[in-house]
């Protein structure tokens, strides 16, 4: 569905750039109303020509409704989680979801930030979480944990039955070389006093 978007979001931007540059052309009477003319004139001329422009057209519209459809989805996609009690109905923000798997990077000491995002889909509660780790850990067995822990957190916090899925993306690992780096940086930043050892006789 992505590559689907990429495509469709080139494919727009070179038919208006083209579009744009087509009018620049014609407002500089780089082109003018003849030579339009004598391509329509073209198109026209023989069968081939026609077949392959109304083709075109077919498949620009076809490309058009595919992309608008796929934007709309997008857009009225669910934002939030609603279940119903015994007093009515109740709905919580995908936001406030990603807040609270957020702050389990202070429960895990090894993981230094947490970027999750959070889809609510027929199959259940899809978790993408984009990891940043202080040091080198085993990551099967840290990202095992991690999956565990969101998914008792949700059920927990939210008090639901539905299917939660946790994918997890590391993205970075913070090595020894780097920490050592920045207190490097940090000492060399500090301002030098001068004088600074002397004192009041």
């Amino acid at each position: 569905m992505r590559i689907f978007t990429v495509l469709g979001i080139f494919f727009y931007a070179t038919v208006i750039i083209l579009t744009g540059i087509i009018l620049i052309a014609f407002s500089f009477s780089l082109i003018q109303p003849q030579d339009i003319n004598n391509a329509l004139l073209y198109v026209q001329s023989s069968t081939n020509s026609r077949l392959i422009t109304g083709l075109s057209g077919l498949l620009l519209v076809l490309i058009s409704f595919s992309f608008a459809q796929l934007i709309l989805g997008k857009i009225q996609r669910e934002k939030t989680i609603a279940f119903s009690t015994s007093s009515g109905e109740v709905t919580i923000a995908l936001s406030a979801v990603e807040d609270l798997i957020r702050r389990l990077s202070g429960v895990i000491p090894e993981i230094k930030e947490l970027r999750p995002d959070v889809v609510a889909s027929k199959k259940g509660i899809i978790v993408d979480l984009r990891v940043i780790l202080r040091k080198e850990v085993n990551i099967p067995e840290l990202t095992s944990r991690l999956q565990d822990i969101a998914k008792a957190k949700i059920q927990e916090v939210l008090g639901i039955e539905e299917q939660i899925i946790v994918k997890i993306h590391v993205a970075k690992i913070a090595s020894i070389e780097e920490k050592d780096k920045r207190k490097r940086d940090q000492e060399k930043e500090e301002p030098i006093i001068p004088f600074s050892g002397y004192g009041r006789a």
